[in-house]
């Protein structure tokens, strides 16, 4: 089984935002040490990736190395979606996602989008702020849409 992580903030130093540090103990929930992990995030306002940090955090729960795909190129959830769904190829096999309960749906949308089917992991506890998190998510999915909608017709998947 590949569980996909979406990224979140990278605080100053390098540390995981508790959104991010959320989303990975979610993921490790769901898959253990046996499961294989793709952390996707670039670099954001502070580096090191998203996805480094992310992998950083699964090796420190005993996940092997060699049990984890970096994504690093991907600068939203959009292009998180078309870049996972890039390095799983044809026949990805069970995919579950892992992110924020306000943003998996959006999450699974993309990647139905782009050809892989999906299941949610159990997502981390709430966090603060989530009527913030919710308006965002009000204004993304329809941009998405369009914009998942534009690629398709223009052949840019």
């Amino acid at each position: 089984m590949t569980i996909i992580i979406f990224g979140a903030a990278i605080l100053p130093g390098g540390r995981p935002s508790l959104t991010l540090q959320g989303r990975v103990e979610a993921a490790f929930r769901c898959g253990g040490v046996t499961s294989h992990y793709m952390p996707t995030g670039a670099v954001g306002r502070h580096g090191p990736s998203e996805a480094s940090v992310m992998a950083a955090i699964l090796t420190g729960f005993g996940v092997p190395p060699d049990h984890i795909t970096l994504e690093e190129t991907a600068t939203d959830t959009l292009s998180s979606a078309v870049a996972c769904a890039r390095l799983l190829g044809a026949s990805p096999g069970p995919v579950r996602i892992v992110s924020s309960d306000y943003h998996l749906p959006r999450c699974a949308m993309l990647m139905r989008a782009v050809g892989v089917r999906t299941a949610h992991c159990p997502p981390p506890p709430r966090e603060r702020r989530v009527w913030y998190w919710r308006l965002r998510e009000c204004v993304a999915y329809p941009y998405d849409v369009i914009a998942i909608t534009a690629r398709r017709l223009f052949g840019r998947l």
